[in-house]
């Protein structure tokens, strides 16, 4: 545990991901300072907090005006994901120590999600490796945050620009989830929830009841129309049959090969 080895691979599969933190990190850093926040309370955000959407979140919601109910409520809904992320885990976690579980759970982000997701599925991966990218991850955030509030406050960086990369990151966000009905559902609701309470003048709670809509009206489209799994691929029959059938979330659209058939007891392909 925390060999060198271990902490070797695991920075090689953090590199990506802190890379991209220095690109995101740096204007939440000097959103953080426009607000009045200094390195060091920066540092502890990154830290305690430590959610590139809240901590984006704080200082847009607070200079539109917002209520500290109102940013406290909209930052722990965007973060309740973590919580399916770190409970995702649980089997890999069995055999770990409790701290060592504990502090792997309270460090996951999309992004280490995903690079622990798959090492994990490849195998000869361990909680401690998958903790040091989680670690190596929130270390380069937080640098980058630190950094970007000492640029801001030694440069005069217009706020709608380092304000945009809020908006980038909800784009990135959307982009990267399957376009299923329930979900093309939950965006225009929530976008259109945004719309009308900025319309209304209710800026303050408007990414709140937006958010909230969206994810109602999601679970209810869930509810109302459910997806039918196991349908088929393909409606001809042949003989009684049906000609193409392929289970939903199996490989459609690959075509098949000799490595797909296997020969029956009279040695004939099936």
């Amino acid at each position: 545990m925390f060999s060198r080895e271990h902490i070797l691979s695991a920075f090689s599969a953090a590199v990506p991901i802190m890379l991209g933190y220095v690109a995101i990190g740096l204007p939440c850093g000097i959103l953080g300072n426009t607000i009045g926040l200094n390195p060091l309370q920066v540092a502890l955000l990154s830290i305690l907090l430590y959610s590139g959407a809240g901590q984006f979140m704080i200082p847009n919601m607070f200079l539109a005006g917002s209520s500290v109910a109102a940013i406290t409520a909209s930052v722990s809904l965007v973060n309740t994901r973590q919580m399916l992320y770190a409970a995702s885990f649980a089997p890999q976690c069995a055999e770990s120590p409790r701290w060592l579980a504990a502090l792997f759970a309270a460090s996951v982000t999309d992004e280490s999600y995903g690079v622990n997701t798959a090492r994990f599925a490849e195998g000869n991966w361990s909680v401690d490796r998958a903790l040091m990218v989680n670690l190596f991850s929130q270390s380069s955030w937080t640098i980058s945050n630190i950094v970007g509030c000492a640029v801001g406050a030694a440069v005069d960086i217009p706020v709608p620009i380092a304000a945009f990369a809020m908006t980038a990151i909800f784009i990135c966000l959307l982009v990267t989830q399957k376009f299923t009905s329930a979900n093309i559902v939950a965006m225009i609701v929530a976008m259109l929830g945004v719309y009308l309470c900025k319309a209304f003048g209710l800026t303050g709670p408007a990414i709140l009841i937006g958010a909230v809509a969206g994810v109602v009206c999601a679970l209810a489209f869930s509810a109302l129309f459910p997806r039918k799994k196991g349908a088929p691929r393909f409606a001809p029959t042949e003989g009684g049959a049906q000609v193409g059938a392929t289970p939903v979330g199996g490989d459609l659209g690959r075509p098949s090969t000799s490595e797909d058939s296997s020969p029956d007891e009279g040695g004939e392909r099936r």
